[in-house]
């Protein structure tokens, strides 16, 4: 009976896994993301499997969208589409499978980079916030909790 509980449970974590959307992330996919916001505040998020900080950001993001149900949150993995399985593990083990998600699906990631901000070398994690108007705030590095929760309050309050 354990055995088959087991089983079961570890079937219904593949299936969730599985269930898991990434869009792939190429040229014209920074301008459809914004497109698709407009008029709304949200947050986009870079990251990857292996960068530490970017793990502590979505340990952040998770607990942040758990707390902020209207929080819009749209997050990019520079990794490649060869790994959406780790990536999907990823995105359901800090619960952030609800959020809109992508990977980079382009070999030519500089070219993606530079349509995401010119002004971004690659360096992780990177964070934007954008308001309603579609201005955006960039901040390279981890997080900080206070800032971002102060800028969700006051984006959920104006959006």
């Amino acid at each position: 009976m354990i055995r088959g509980f087991i089983f079961f449970a570890a079937l219904l974590a593949f299936v969730a896994v599985q269930a898991q959307e990434l869009k792939p992330f190429v040229r014209g996919s920074q301008q459809v993301i914004v497109a698709s916001h407009q008029d709304k505040p949200f947050i986009l998020a870079l990251w990857s499997l292996d960068c530490t900080h970017c793990i502590d950001d979505m340990a952040l993001l998770g607990k942040l969208s758990k707390k902020y149900r209207n929080l819009d949150l749209v997050l990019v993995s520079t990794d490649s589409p060869e790994q959406t399985q780790q990536i999907a593990r990823t995105l359901q083990h800090y619960r952030l499978s609800h959020a809109d998600s992508w990977v980079f699906a382009d070999g030519y990631v500089e070219r993606l980079r530079f349509e995401v901000d010119p002004q971004w070398y690659g360096e992780l994690p990177r964070t934007y916030f954008f308001d309603a108007s579609g201005h955006s705030t960039a901040i390279s590095g981890k997080i900080d909790r206070k800032e971002i929760e102060h800028w969700i309050q006051s984006s959920l309050k104006q959006g």
